[in-house]
């Protein structure tokens, strides 16, 4: 005869060594919740590699309105200042304006007066010796007290080399509370200076004050400056500028003297750069996205007309 069944539940096999680690190492992951849709555009669409599909994705995201255009120019700002040194927007040295340490009170007043600075480097003897800094609001305090040292006025300067990266400037700026930096080359020598508002002009775009705003309320965006010169915007049409300065500058290639000074440097102007043209000095005040904002306009000597 046969035995009935049993009803006892079969015996489990004892997990081997190997099996036990397995089970050990075995880790719950939390639920995908995202649709079929969204992993799907993931796998076709995925995260930009580079700085230039970064900036795509912000004007795309532009276009179908989910920032604004003034998020999306700071935005790149942001991005380009990070791979942008202090050369790169610094302010050259031969368009540095500087003081004389030694120079009379009424000469140091004329030229604070006229730039229009609230700083300015100092020096002693050459021009490359800077020995501090001086606040324009500090020279009057020698009208109270005249026999006060200017020397005793200055502020320490602060070097950077020219390599500086802005982003790291930046930090520095505001760390330290300072506002203005002497600029340094490889040997040593001050190749310019640098301000905070210069790099925050990188994110943020020109930096306008009053003086700027009566300046645009001109109509043709021509300004005359204490000292005679004149104060010119980039998009002044090269008719407007004959017309005020008795030129005869072409205006069949452009319609912009920032477009004709453009071409005739042969590349984007940058701040401080200057380049003469019927007979009249261009001094790039302030740029804006590779566009000249601001030319400060003097006519050139008899003599430099007359070698020209």
């Amino acid at each position: 005869m046969s035995e009935p069944p049993t009803s006892r539940p079969p015996t489990r096999v004892a997990a081997t060594p190997a099996d036990k680690p397995a089970e050990k190492s075995a880790v719950r992951q939390p639920p995908d919740k995202r649709g079929l849709f969204e992993r799907l555009v993931e796998f076709l669409s995925p995260g930009p590699d580079s700085t230039d599909e970064l900036m795509a994705t912000l004007a795309d995201a532009e276009q179908r309105e989910l920032i604004a255009p003034e998020s999306r120019v700071m935005l790149e700002g942001v991005l380009r200042m990070a791979e942008m040194s202090a050369g790169d927007v610094m302010v050259a040295a031969p368009r540095m304006d500087l003081l004389d340490i030694d120079a009379p009170y009424d000469e140091l007043l004329a030229s604070v007066i006229e730039t229009g600075h609230s700083r300015f480097p100092a020096y002693e003897g050459q021009r490359d010796n800077v020995i501090g800094i001086l606040m324009a609001k500090d020279l009057l305090k020698l009208q109270r007290s005249p026999d006060l040292s200017l020397r005793t006025l200055l502020r320490p300067a602060v070097f950077v080399p020219e390599s500086k990266g802005l982003n790291e400037l930046l930090r520095d700026f505001r760390a330290n509370r300072n506002h203005l930096a002497m600029v340094i080359d490889e040997f040593g020598n001050t190749a310019g200076l640098i301000t905070i508002e210069d790099v925050l002009e990188e994110i943020v775009g020109e930096i306008e004050d009053e003086f700027d705003e009566d300046a645009t309320a001109a109509e043709n965006g021509i300004y005359t400056l204490a000292d005679g010169s004149h104060r010119v915007a980039g998009d002044t049409d090269i008719s407007a500028v004959n017309e005020v300065f008795g030129t005869s500058l072409p205006e069949e290639d452009f319609d912009t003297i920032g477009g004709l000074i453009a071409h005739e440097l042969g590349h984007v102007p940058r701040r401080g750069e200057a380049a003469e043209a019927g007979g009249l000095q261009f001094q790039v005040m302030l740029t804006r996205g590779g566009a000249v904002r601001w030319f400060k306009v003097a006519r050139q000597p008899p003599a430099a007309q007359d070698a020209d």
